[in-house]
């Protein structure tokens, strides 16, 4: 370890060639800890500070869920439970499982992934974790006594091309699911975030809660929690946005809700500007912001808001109108005068954010924030505004 430790910032490829000086160290593993605690040291703050870990490939590091992901789906669980981790990997939610369950079964079906599972589940001091190297569709036959089955399939097809029906990934959750529920009441799966809610719900109609989870405005995760023979008519759609630190916004609705909505719509930008969190984009809760907070819409496929007094706790970012551009031939070839540099939004435009900044010469990047839209008259703008 402190070989890794104090080759911590060398060039890996330069390693790997002068492999032949160190007689004595496995440099292929040294540099798999290397690039791998690189790939952790955001996500996983508590794993990197950590430097007794170690980690099967680089992979397995870039693959895994983060910290607060983890920590996030460890809510879902219920405390006493014997929880089974069907697609164990790095064992990143094998490990915030334990933390609040009463036992966990970790399954992987690679050697490397389970041995080194089990030697960081040691190290971290977790005596409640079972580690089991084998296919999990085949083991599930055996086990006993599981209370929740937790996984996370694989959705990369032939040539590392990413997938997203559940019935291209492995395992294929849609054959699976009736085993799984002969041997526990209650399957919680993480599918691909590109997946469609509504369509996903067809083919899980046990599900009961659906998780929309997004860290820092990205969208990282969909959650579906599905129990056994309870089939609901309305299910709830839970959107987390995890902000920096502790701080979130959550936001429930039913599809049935957002459908019966008339929302409010806006003649044109006001004192503020609102752009929903990634979460809610995912989602499809659009019609109903402008009933849940004093907003208007700008337009029925902008999903961008606006009011005249600020609302604080819109969930998402909050923007100061300073200038509403009709958008022209003309004005995109004067527009970088005035505005040499901003950061570019576009929601229900003709344009693509790149397209347009090639087009009006902006650079990327300033305090400036421009959102090229279509009003509800069908106009196209760019709204120029700051930071709220």
């Amino acid at each position: 370890m402190a070989f890794i430790e104090e080759q911590a910032e060398s060039d890996t490829n330069r390693l790997l060639l002068d492999a032949a000086r160190y007689p004595e160290i496995d440099i292929p593993f040294v540099v798999d800890q290397i690039l791998s605690r690189k790939k952790i040291r955001e996500k996983l703050p508590s794993w990197y500070a950590n430097k007794a870990l170690v980690f099967p490939t680089s992979l397995a590091a870039e693959q895994c869920s983060s910290e607060r992901t983890a920590l996030y789906k460890q809510r879902l669980i219920r405390p006493g439970e014997h929880v089974c981790d069907l697609t164990g990997g790095l064992g990143v939610d094998t490990f915030a499982f334990s933390r609040k369950a009463r036992q966990v079964t970790y399954i992987e079906r690679f050697e490397r992934y389970a041995d080194t599972a089990r030697t960081n589940f040691q190290t971290l001091g977790s005596a409640n974790i079972t580690v089991m190297q084998g296919d999990g569709t085949e083991l599930v036959s055996s086990l006993v006594g599981i209370d929740t089955f937790y996984l996370d399939p694989a959705r990369r097809g032939e040539g590392n091309k990413r997938v997203f029906a559940l019935s291209d990934c492995e395992p294929d959750l849609t054959l699976l699911l009736p085993r799984l529920f002969e041997r526990a009441p209650r399957v919680i799966v993480k599918i691909s975030p590109m997946a469609d809610i509504d369509h996903t719900l067809t083919l899980l109609p046990d599900t009961t809660e659906v998780h929309v989870v997004a860290v820092r405005n990205e969208c990282k995760e969909l959650l579906f929690v599905m129990e056994r023979s309870m089939k609901r008519k309305e299910v709830p759609i839970v959107c987390a946005h995890l902000k920096s630190g502790n701080d979130e916004d959550c936001f429930v609705f039913t599809t049935s809700e957002e459908r019966t909505i008339v929302p409010v719509y806006a003649q044109k930008p006001e004192n503020y500007l609102y752009e929903p969190n990634a979460s809610l984009l995912k989602a499809g809760a659009f019609k109903l912001l402008t009933e849940r907070y004093p907003v208007r819409k700008i337009q029925v496929n902008s999903h961008l808001y606006t009011s005249n007094r600020l609302i604080l706790d819109f969930p998402g970012r909050i923007f100061c109108v300073e200038a509403v551009l009709p958008f022209s031939s003309s004005l995109a070839k004067r527009i970088a005068k005035e505005i040499p540099q901003a950061n570019i939004t576009v929601r229900n435009f003709p344009l693509s954010a790149e397209a347009l900044r090639i087009k009006t010469r902006i650079k990327d990047g300033g305090n400036t924030y421009l959102f090229a839209t279509t009003l509800s008259d069908g106009e196209r703008v760019l709204i120029q505004t700051k930071k709220g």
